[in-house]
């Protein structure tokens, strides 16, 4: 582990937090909107290459804190679509993934906001060695950074899709989110960031009260209870119902059309009667439902329905007046199933397995 992580992570604080640091230390108030420019404008690397500060006021910031880093341990390219997926190394040697995909529309960052998760989702392999720890806001901006610096070009839409739930990890979110909103800083709009989540029903609700107008996706995989708690355990604590009505509190209080994720999965979940119930449970939501074919990890049994399952599903919905698209699957390629090169590292004692690994009941 490094030596400074007893250290304050700069890259996590705010303007405000950086400003009252400033006044405590007897430094003039200005200085930390150059010190904030030099991270969130031009990604500065270290403190000395802040040179319009006085070197003794480098020298103490770099005494009092450090700028979260990232160690890219593995970039794979996929020679289909040029999709890019990253295993990054944490300073105390964990790892996480990230993704960078090009669409017509420019740039999209796929990022993690934990390393592992503890949702215990059955078909994903993000979940089987349980969480780790929270990613720090700087962590995750940090993602961002180190891939657009990659790709030589700005990074115009972040998906928190990643490893890890982003609301079980609610302040270093909000901390991120509002980083990257602000127009001094990361300037990216909030309009083109999209939050995932399994529906932990009470940080929905606050997040629709945070003034932060992001897309919220809900990983909905079933159009039942029953069903949905067969696929993922955090069903039990959170029912469906309930999940339903913090969304739909979402989108009255925010205006954003909800994401409905729905992973299709063979023998589960895309049967006729399953488009029925599907239709009928998100019938009158201004909602878009997102299909995505699972992607089979090893130590699971769930399988991915044929592409004309799936197509007759999507078009069963659609009949009902269901606005509905199939994922385009990126980096087909490349290990694409979300954990799995993760897990590939921490099976060969390369990466620090996590401490909770049971899942969230």
């Amino acid at each position: 582990m490094s030596d400074t992580a007893d250290k304050t992570d700069i890259l996590s604080l705010m303007p405000g937090e950086l400003k009252a640091w400033m006044e405590e230390n007897g430094q003039k108030p200005f200085r930390a909107k150059q010190v904030y420019e030099w991270l969130h404008v031009h990604h500065a690397g270290s403190f000395d290459d802040m040179t319009n500060l006085p070197k003794a006021l480098r020298q103490t910031l770099s005494d009092s804190f450090r700028i979260a880093s990232l160690h890219a341990e593995e970039v794979l390219t996929s020679l289909i679509d040029g999709t890019r997926k990253y295993l990054f190394s944490l300073e105390d040697g964990h790892v996480i993934e990230s993704v960078l995909m090009r669409y017509s529309y420019g740039l999209t960052a796929c990022i993690s906001s934990q390393a592992g998760c503890r949702m215990g989702c059955r078909f994903c392999a993000s979940t089987i060695d349980g969480k780790a720890r929270d990613l720090r806001a700087g962590e995750m901006i940090a993602q961002v950074v180190k891939m657009s610096e990659d790709a030589g070009e700005r990074i115009g839409h972040v998906v928190i899709m990643g490893s890890g739930e982003p609301l079980d990890n609610y302040d270093n979110l909000v901390r991120f989110l509002r980083i990257m909103g602000d127009p001094d800083g990361e300037c990216l709009s909030l309009r083109d960031i999209t939050v995932s989540t399994c529906g932990i029903v009470p940080k929905i609700r606050s997040l629709a009260g945070e003034g932060l107008p992001v897309t919220l996706a809900l990983s909905l995989h079933a159009p039942t209870q029953e069903k949905r708690e067969r696929l993922m355990p955090i069903a039990k604590k959170y029912r469906l119902p309930d999940v339903l009505d913090a969304m739909k509190e979402y989108y009255e209080r925010t205006g954003r059309r909800i994401t409905f994720e729905y992973s299709c999965v063979e023998g589960e979940n895309t049967s006729p009667e399953d488009a029925k119930l599907l239709a009928d449970l998100v019938q009158g939501m201004n909602c878009h439902i997102n299909l995505i074919p699972v992607n089979h990890v090893s130590e699971r049994n769930y399988r991915r329905p044929d592409q004309a399952k799936i197509e007759a599903f999507r078009r069963k919905l659609e009949k009902r007046g269901i606005s509905v698209t199939i994922r385009r699957e990126m980096g087909r390629d490349i290990n694409g199933a979300c954990g799995q090169l993760r897990r590939s590292y921490i099976s060969a004692g390369k990466a620090p397995a996590s401490a909770d690994a049971d899942g969230e009941s």
